[in-house]
């Protein structure tokens, strides 16, 4: 894998990305990133994976919810809205992740972090 460019081809220096991906700060920022973004993903699959699996093994969404409505209808349904949900909660965490990592940028920065 190639290391960052730290000069420009003007030949100005950059920022050092090696040393602020080794800083305490990005490591518990990448930390925090996961948190949000494993079990979300997780919870995601397997609510995605359930309606295949259970309208193919289980007998309850079959069954009518409302008229000739049966919760399998209702279930995908469900799965449109809860998609629509993540994304809201994901493109507001995900703005809080940006200014953050510009956060730390600009720390590093200050504290010498250039090549």
């Amino acid at each position: 894998m190639a290391q960052p460019k730290l000069v420009d081809d003007r030949g100005k220096k950059g920022v050092d990305y090696v040393k602020i991906e080794s800083s305490p700060q990005f490591k518990q920022f990448m930390n925090r990133k996961k948190k949000f973004i494993v079990p979300l993903t997780i919870f995601f699959l397997v609510f995605y994976f359930l309606l295949p699996i259970s309208t193919s093994y289980g007998k309850f969404l079959n069954t009518p919810f409302f008229g000739d409505i049966s919760w399998a209808w209702v279930f995908a349904i469900a799965q449109f809205i809860m998609t629509w949900v993540i994304c809201t909660i994901y493109v507001k965490k995900a703005a809080s992740f940006d200014k953050e990592a510009e956060q730390i940028i600009e720390e590093q920065i200050h504290k010498g972090g250039k090549a």
